[in-house]
Parts: structure tokens; C-alpha cells; sequence
């Protein structure tokens, strides 16, 4: 798969790579911007949440329902992960974020029917053969859609870049399927995990390293929601160059990073072994002090790279804080 192709599925957080190596992703906030988010302390309070039939997103998009969304056909794993904190289930998905033991579970996950297409070319014509009142998918990859939804259902494109993205969508959502304790509950929940979590930050390095085969990335802060999770709970050195552009294994190893965690791709199937397994073939890998001392954290990619909402971002937390001590 070409370079860019490998640096766009880790930035919508698609579940896959098969290809060469990766590219650092771009930025929208800069290292600057990293900075100044991991001073800042969290706020917990939760602002109450108003039912509606219209709402406006952080990116400016407007979303109107003749009434309140019960089928909703899930085409990106952030949408999930917002229905599961209302308490709702989508009638079709192409994620497996619901499999997971902190969603739904293998067995009821698996009644839920698959988007055929997959989460590259998800088929218009199948979507709405469920019927679906609403439509979440990812505004990059999915947006090319709309002519075809439009009339027929509300196709509403996300974006998230940072978790305070995340809280918008799944509020905005709440307020759709008026939904709206959920949604406070749901927000709440995450606020108080992550003001915890930065109040015992850790002093350790850590980076959060993701690919499919020995060639890798770094995923970064500004473009990566849950790698903007880390400057707050530990130090997270990696900052973008502000440019796209393929990084090295002696430029991790430049890091001294004492924890690495590290997220096995695939791309339609199940992955074949585990990228750390593989990166332990390139000798710079034995030097890097995580692996040295065993800090080496295979962690669920569903979760870690695409879920992006609160649900998922709380696993992330409990995941990462417990081998941050």
C-alpha cells in the first residue's frame, strides 16, 4: 500500500495498514498547542444538555432530524462508541469496536449486521437497506456518500482531532436522541477519569507506535486522540515536524522511551502476528530502553486507534496509567 495510503487509515484510525512505511502524520495544532493542552488542567463540570432537533458541530456542520434517531447505521467506530454511552446499538456497523468486553461482547456484537464495503467503500445502497434514520461516518473517507444518502436518510460527517472533539460529537448526539442524561453521565464519567489520571502523572516516557509489519509509525498528539491523551499523563515527546514525513526506528530510539505501546494493524482480517514480534527483528529495537526492561504493551488497535469516544478513551486511560506506575 502506498506511503500515503498507510498514513491516512492510522489518522482515521482504520483498523489497517498493509504497507510500507509510515509516514509521520501532519498536525493541526503543532507542538506549541501540545504544550499548552497538557498544562491545562481539566475541567469536570458538565454542562446540561439540551434535547434538539438541530445542533451544529465543532467543525460547523449542521445536522437537522425530523425526530429523535433510533436507527443509526454506524459507518466510522466513534459512532459506537457514542451509541453505547447513550445506551443505543446501531443497526448496522463495519467496526469491531462492539466486540469488545467493555462494549457489547463477541456474542452480542455479533448479531449486529456489517456494512458491506468495508470501512473504506462502504455501499450507499446497502446502507439503506436498514432503514437507518441517521448515518455517522468520517467525513474524509465517507463524505464522497452524501450525494447518494441525501434525500433518502441524514448523513452526518464527523472529524474528531482531539478528545474535547469527541465530548462535542457524543453531546450533540445526546441532544439529537434526546438521549441527554446518558450523554451528561457518559461525559462526566470521562472527565473525572481524565482529571485523575493528570493529577498522578507519571514521570515515565511513553510513545504509542502502530503499523502492520516491521515498517512503523508514531502517532501524534494533535491528529490522534488518544496519543493527545498522553502529554497529560505522562511525557509524551513525540511532537510533529508540521510536515508529513517518514520516521525511523533511530529516531525512537533517540526518545530513551521507558514504555511503548503498540498497536497491531490488519485490514479486513485478522492481523498476522504481532508488530512487536516483528519490529524485534531490526536490531535497534533491543536497545530502546521499554524493550530492555519488559515495557513493551501490545494494546487492542479497535479501541486504541479507531474508537476516539469516551468509552474508548476511558479504556485508554485505565490501560495506559496501569503501566505508567
Amino acid at each position: 500500500m502506498a506511503r500515503r495510503t498507510l498514513m491516512t487509515v492510522r489518522r482515521w484510525a482504520a483498523a489497517a495498514v498493509l504497507g510500507s512505511l509510515l509516514a509521520g502524520c501532519g498536525t493541526t495544532s503543532g507542538s506549541e498547542g501540545q504544550d499548552k493542552a497538557a498544562k491545562e488542567k481539566t475541567d469536570i463540570r458538565v454542562e446540561p444538555i439540551a434535547q434538539a432537533r438541530k445542533i451544529t458541530d465543532a467543525q460547523g456542520v449542521t445536522v437537522t432530524t425530523e425526530r429523535a434517531p433510533r436507527r443509526v447505521v454506524c459507518l466510522v467506530a466513534l459512532c459506537d462508541d457514542m451509541l453505547a454511552e447513550l445506551g443505543m446499538t446501531p443497526v448496522a456497523t463495519n467496526s469491531q469496536l462492539l466486540a469488545h468486553p467493555r462494549f457489547l461482547g463477541k456474542e452480542k456484537a455479533a448479531k449486529i449486521p456489517v456494512v458491506p464495503g468495508g470501512f473504506l467503500s462502504p455501499e450507499a445502497e446497502a446502507i439503506l437497506s436498514y432503514r437507518p434514520d441517521l448515518v455517522i461516518g468520517l467525513k474524509d473517507t465517507h463524505g464522497k456518500l452524501a450525494p447518494a444518502l441525501k434525500g433518502a436518510t441524514v448523513f452526518w460527517p464527523v472529524q474528531p482531532g482531539r478528545w474535547q472533539d469527541s465530548v462535542g460529537y457524543l453531546r450533540d448526539l445526546a441532544a439529537l436522541t434526546g438521549r441527554t442524561d446518558q450523554g451528561e453521565k457518559a461525559e462526566r464519567t470521562f472527565r473525572e477519569k481524565l482529571a485523575r489520571a493528570e493529577g498522578t502523572k507519571s514521570d515515565r516516557t511513553a510513545l504509542i507506535i502502530f503499523g502492520s509489519d516491521e515498517n512503523f509509525g508514531v502517532a501524534t498528539p494533535g491528529n490522534d486522540v488518544a496519543a493527545g491523551l498522553f502529554p497529560k499523563i505522562a511525557d509524551y515527546p513525540w511532537k510533529s515536524r508540521g510536515v508529513e514525513g517518514t520516521y525511523s526506528m533511530e529516531e525512537v530510539l533517540a526518545q530513551d522511551v521507558d514504555v511503548l505501546f503498540v498497536e497491531t494493524l490488519s485490514f479486513g482480517g485478522p492481523s498476522d502476528g504481532k508488530l512487536s514480534d516483528r519490529l524485534a527483528k531490526n536490531p535497534l529495537w533491543s536497545r530502546i530502553p521499554a524493550v530492555r526492561n519488559g515495557a513493551v504493551h501490545e494494546v487492542d488497535a479497535e479501541v486504541w486507534a479507531k474508537g476516539r469516544g469516551t468509552r474508548s478513551l476511558g479504556i485508554v486511560l485505565d490501560e495506559a496509567t496501569a503501566q505508567l506506575k
